[in-house]
């Protein structure tokens, strides 16, 4: 699935990339968030990513979002929103809940169109494969 995503540093650096792995590795948690995340606290030396802003085609699910808050990102910004599955505003919203002890700044819907095309395109793609009669 073509989804992937940045984490930037308070020097606006990218320290971590990662694209949707789950077919790829069959790992369930191969989420572009999550290998993003995991690649910036390598580069950083550090699991508390506080300062950084991490950048993702998609709204991230429940198992990002508490990735994302877990890591202490400061901020978190989307192109398209994900009304079955997403926990950063349309579904649910995870990352600012106020039970939680850390709360991360969200903005959605930024280059929503030009993040969905290639989503939109993968799905047609794999309709068309999965019942060539149409």
């Amino acid at each position: 699935m073509p989804i992937g995503a940045i984490v930037i540093d308070p020097q606006g650096r990218i320290v971590g990339t990662g694209r949707n792995a789950r077919e790829a590795t069959g790992d369930p948690t191969a989420h572009a968030e999550v290998l993003a995340i995991r690649a910036a606290a390598a580069e950083l030396g550090s699991w508390r990513l506080e300062g950084c802003v991490l950048a993702v085609s998609v709204e991230p699910c429940v198992m990002c979002a508490g990735a994302i808050t877990l890591a202490r990102l400061d901020g978190v910004v989307f192109g398209c929103w994900e009304p079955k599955t997403g926990a950063a505003g349309s579904l649910w919203d995870v990352l600012r809940d106020r039970r939680l002890t850390h709360r991360v700044r969200v903005r959605g819907g930024v280059l929503a169109q030009e993040c969905a095309a290639p989503l939109l395109e993968f799905f047609a793609d794999h309709r068309a494969v999965d019942n060539p009669a149409g």
